[in-house]
């Protein structure tokens, strides 16, 4: 699927004062009955288009797009490796270009702000390609860099990336001992205090602060340091009591006990770390599915030996290669994860909500592509629940070691509205990932995504953890969908599902909305956990769901449609309000639905918007980054989105104006 470029017309802005939604004025038709009408064509156009993306094994799988961070240091792991080659270097430096706004820079998503640490690693991947630092585009790029304060104000893994090239010194990071492995479970700041995702990059990061390896750079970075004759300048020391004071002190501790750590035991820790990284290598190649903690494993355990044609090795750079995308007019980026689990469940969901027959083969053929996913093994997510037995799925092809309660949420969701040939290994598969879900319940009635109770306070506070989430605490997207889950199979008075009820209440913000971990944001929150609640009994007249609606509705755009731009993450202003997008507003009516108001103005607004804003082809245009990876840093571009949730609110409001509906 071709990468949409367009901007957002938002971009830039603040909020303006809202006005009210102009309803019936979409597609120029008055009334409810050609809202149906224009729905029935549409969703027939989308259940089409979907259908002809599925792939031959029975499973969907949509681009995953995040930003150029991606693209050079995949290039600078080829280069650290030495394997980079003047094709793949030219073919990413064209995608990395066509990224680059007219002001020199480069953001995480269209339209949002320029961003330091992205427009650093954007600009040395246009350096390997040999574009010259005083073209007009790269001088633009070098002077916003420096006016920001220069290599010295990015991030600690941008400058990681830096060290390896000579381009920053080792010993101005934070120090990264590889004896923290031996930190017990029960012990702060132990490996499992952290997300998956975050842990499985710094175990081998551990290994490579350790060796502190440079190899020759390519070129010299002097043009993008505000003093190159200083380029790494002292770091302000904050108050020694503060936590951050106290954790920088820690971390001038751990640099001098690299000075007298016993090499005998500084040895056994990296083969302790590297047991560890190679037990967790998925049988693809990857690690946890994911590029960061790939490409992080890749070097550490090249430094510790390994050859490029240890199978290790070989298997994990063809799961490097796997990641890449490439264009048709020659570029080639490179997704930061993959996600064909979580497409066919949705995908499933959809063309069910479409009436698909429950035993149409299309359905049964990815009810068969996910039974032979279900994760049967024990993985890290059994160190704080080392009695529960496995069950569930995991997000990409083939990480068993995390599998998460989200996707088998979504995954039970669309396997209980089946009647596959094997009913009994359906209904086994169903009832082991119900049994797991809820023994993954953290205290207090939420679900985190990947792990139980894994919300210590201390872990982002560590002077290396300053880009993204380092812990995997509850989220109510997260919950609703486990609530969800539990009431489809029947348990919405099983005492899980009670209690998540009430943790879902107690989280509702005062507005009426709620917070979206995994999307943008409190669209994606509310529409979310509206149908939960209705599901697991919650009247669609209780208080907090008439607040949710009225916040919904009290922020429908114009246009009929609903969007909320990546910026309300760090700025309340923005909170439901951007561009309309066929996602957000296919989750604001999946909300809206869920609680009664298929007959409203705002519902019938919303699908005559996406009704007329679909393409020929049955899907719908979608610059926007709608999907979240790590909340104000990482947003993310499901290529899926803008087909899989819209068809699912057309269903849904086609169901519910259907003659005689309930």
């Amino acid at each position: 699927m071709q990468p949409h470029q367009a901007e957002s017309v938002l971009a830039g802005t603040k909020p303006a004062h809202r006005v009210p939604p102009v309803v019936g004025t979409v597609t120029g038709v008055p009334d409810g009955r050609d809202a149906v009408r224009d729905a029935t064509r549409a969703a027939a156009r989308a259940t089409d288009h979907l259908l002809s993306l599925q792939q031959p094994g029975g499973w969907w799988k949509g681009d995953f797009e995040t930003n150029v961070t991606m693209d050079t240091e995949d290039l600078l792991l080829r280069e650290f490796l030495g394997i980079r080659t003047a094709e793949q270097t030219r073919a990413t430096a064209a995608w990395i270009r066509s990224k680059q706004r007219s002001d020199g820079t480069w953001s995480v998503s269209p339209g949002g702000a320029a961003d330091l640490s992205t427009t650093i690693e954007g600009y040395i991947g246009l350096r390997l390609d040999g574009d010259d630092p005083l073209a007009p585009h790269m001088a633009r790029a070098a002077a916003w860099i420096r006016a920001q304060g220069g290599v010295a104000r990015s991030r600690t893994f941008t400058r990681i990336w830096l060290a390896l090239f000579g381009w920053w010194k080792w010993e101005d990071l934070p120090e990264l001992p590889p004896e923290l492995i031996y930190l017990p479970k029960w012990a702060p700041l132990n490996i499992y205090s952290f997300s998956c995702w975050a842990r499985q990059a710094i175990v081998p990061l551990t290994i490579v602060c350790a060796h502190r390896p440079t190899v020759p750079a390519p070129f010299t970075l002097d043009e993008l340091h505000t003093d190159p004759a200083r380029p790494n300048p002292a770091v302000r020391r904050s108050p020694p009591m503060s936590w951050e004071g106290g954790f920088q002190r820690l971390d001038r501790l751990l640099h001098r006990w690299r000075t007298v750590a016993p090499p005998v035991l500084r040895r056994a820790a990296i083969r302790t770390a590297t047991a560890w990284i190679i037990r967790r290598q998925e049988a693809d190649g990857c690690f946890n599915g994911i590029q960061p903690p790939l490409v992080y494993s890749i070097i550490a355990l090249r430094l510790c030996g390994f050859s490029l044609n240890h199978p290790v090795l070989r298997a994990a750079l063809k799961a490097a290669d796997a990641f890449l995308v490439h264009t048709p007019d020659g570029r080639r980026w490179v997704e930061s994860c993959q996600s064909p689990v979580w497409d066919t469940c949705l995908a499933v969901t959809a063309l069910a909500d479409n009436g698909l027959a429950p035993d149409h083969p299309a359905l049964i053929g990815a009810a068969d592509w996910l039974l032979e996913r279900e994760v049967t093994t024990q993985g890290d997510w059994s160190v704080r629940r080392p009695r529960l037995a496995p069950g569930g799925w995991a997000f990409g092809f083939h990480n068993r070691n995390y599998p998460d309660t989200d996707d088998t949420a979504e995954v039970v969701l669309a396997l209980a509205r089946l009647r596959h040939p094997d009913q009994a290994r359906l209904t086994a598969a169903v009832d082991r990932a119900v049994a797991w879900n809820i023994g993954m319940q953290s205290r207090g009635g939420g679900w985190g995504a990947y792990d139980a109770d894994n919300v210590s306070t201390l872990a982002a506070r560590l002077p290396f953890c300053d880009f993204g989430e380092v812990t995997d605490p509850p989220s109510a997207d997260v919950t609703a969908h486990v609530v969800e889950m539990l009431a489809a199979v029947g348990m919405a008075d099983h005492p899980a599902t009670r209690t998540g009820v009430g943790w879902l209440l107690a989280e509702q913000e005062p507005d009426g909305s709620w917070y979206g971990r995994w999307g943008v944001n409190h669209v994606y929150g509310t529409g979310t956990v509206v149908p939960a609640l209705v599901a697991a009994g919650v009247p669609a007249g209780h208080p907090a769901v008439r607040r949710a609606v009225r916040w919904l509705t009290d922020h429908q755009n114009p246009d009929g449609g609903w969007g909320e731009k990546w910026e309300s993450y760090t700025d309340p202003a923005w909170r439901g309000r951007g561009p309309s997008t066929a996602s957000q507003t296919a989750w604001a009516l999946l909300g809206l639905l869920a609680a009664g108001e298929h007959d409203s103005d705002a519902v019938t607004a919303g699908v005559r918007r996406l009704a007329a804003t679909q393409r020929e082809d049955g899907t719908w245009d979608e610059p926007e980054y709608t999907g979240t990876g790590f909340p104000g840093d990482l947003p993310l571009n499901y290529h899926l989105y803008r087909l899989l949730f819209p068809l699912s609110a057309l269903g849904r409001y086609l169901k519910a104006t259907k003659p005689g509906a309930a």
